[in-house]
């Protein structure tokens, strides 16, 4: 069970007056970087759909348009959470979940497509225009100031910003005191102004957040009951193709053994040994059912242990490179572990693959990702109730993703991610 995080401290006084400021210096830069990214990203719109049509040379240029786009949004996004830290979740890349050159092209066009993205970017926008309007304040406010000091150093009439107007002397002061306070109050406003429009644009309203919430859980739900479903159709298939009939044959050896047993007793000795056989080979079977349904070695040492035993039994040579520092939850950690046993068997079945490599990280976005990899043929694909299928569902419902890259002739590679405390 795991514990609702503790709402976020008040921030200090200090705090409270530093933010303003550390935003109006941010949008200053954002306001000279800014429009350098925009005018570049226009050109590359606009080059780009110039020359499409010839042989197709404008659409490098409009691929570089969609993931500068997904950058500048990525950027906003990591900004505003380290200046308000709301608790923004990080701009992730758009995946179909699909091997082979369609499904890239998907990919491409789920992130175009992406709202979250488009936010970033209309904000960043934005606060380029902001950021602009700011410096100019900046220097009627320097000029200002300029005049404050005016009667110290100045006789006549003042040249002020440029020498787009002239001063006298004796009013410097007065006009002075107007060019501080009113780009003053103006940065002040466009600062507070900035933190409206993050919290606008940027953080989803409540209704949104249990629009999303609701369709998580519709999808983990499905995702779970999907995954019991096939995990059921498993384990009857095992039964009634493996265990099954072999104790159907221990029982006939053992009624044919008894009924040797009085007239031929070395042919009786013969069929107990055999029955003995497959007794203990049923006994291992049902086993590495067992283990299949849950490692109990999962609980007891951890995931590093446990895939360490995988490993071992792997009919295909596997190098494992886990770094877990600390526990996941045991949904994440059982996902990752089926995940990662079903991927080596598929190995072994399928691929025609000499070895394996299995990568195991504890991110510090709190994800247990894993990676596997095998230099099979390729040319893996979900099938409704095949073992990617599974991994899939599995995944789904412990709140993770899943992603396969599997071209023809290789190599397969299946990433998982899930959160540590799903």
């Amino acid at each position: 069970m795991t514990t609702a995080a503790a709402p976020p401290a008040p921030p200090s006084r200090a705090l409270r007056v530093l933010r303003p400021l550390a935003a109006l210096a941010q949008l200053a830069a954002i306001g000279v970087a800014g429009t350098a990214v925009f005018t570049t990203l226009v050109t590359l719109l606009t080059t780009g759909v110039g020359l499409a049509p010839v042989i197709g040379l404008g659409l490098p240029l409009l691929l570089a348009f969609v993931y500068g786009l997904w950058l500048t949004g990525w950027l906003e996004y990591a900004r505003v959470e380290g200046l308000y830290d709301l608790g923004l979740p990080s701009l992730a890349p758009r995946s179909s979940g699909r091997a082979g050159f369609g499904g890239w092209l998907r990919t491409v066009w789920l992130q175009f497509i992406d709202g979250r993205m488009w936010r970033g970017v209309a904000h960043a926008a934005i606060s380029t225009v902001l950021g602009l309007v700011a410096l100019s304040l900046v220097g009627v406010l320097a000029s200002g100031v300029a005049l404050l000091f005016a009667p110290l150093y100045a006789t006549g009439e003042v040249a002020v910003a440029q020498s787009w107007f002239r001063v006298p002397v004796d009013a410097a002061v007065l006009v002075g005191v107007f060019a501080v306070l009113v780009p003053a109050a103006l940065l002040v406003g466009i600062a507070l102004l900035h933190g409206i429009l993050v919290r606008a644009i940027l953080v989803p309203s409540r209704e949104a957040q249990l629009e999303e919430a609701a369709r998580t859980a519709g999808v983990q739900r499905e995702g779970a009951v999907r995954a019991s479903e096939l995990e059921r159709t498993r384990i009857e298939r095992d039964l009634h193709d493996g265990v099954q009939p072999r104790l159907v044959s221990v029982g006939m050896t053992l009624g044919l053994a008894q009924q040797k047993i009085d007239d031929d007793p070395d042919a009786a000795k013969a069929l107990l040994a055999e029955a003995h056989t497959s007794t203990k080979a049923a006994i291992t079977e049902l086993r590495q059912l067992a283990r299949g349904i849950h490692a109990s070695v999962l609980d007891d040492r951890g995931l590093d242990a446990a895939l360490s035993a995988l490993a071992a039994r792997s009919h295909v040579p596997v190098s494992l490179d886990v770094r877990v520092d600390a526990r996941c939850s045991r949904t994440a950690e059982a996902a990752v572990y089926f995940a990662i046993a079903e991927s080596l068997t598929n190995a072994a079945k399928h691929s025609r693959a000499a070895e394996c490599r299995v990568v195991v990280r504890h991110r510090d976005d709190h994800t247990l990702w894993a990676r596997v990899e095998d230099n099979g043929v390729g040319g893996a694909r979900v099938i409704a109730g095949g073992g990617l299928d599974g991994i899939r569902n599995r995944i789904t419902a412990a709140g993770g993703t899943t992603r396969l890259d599997s071209p023809a002739g290789g190599p397969t590679a299946l990433e998982v991610s899930v959160p540590c405390a799903s």
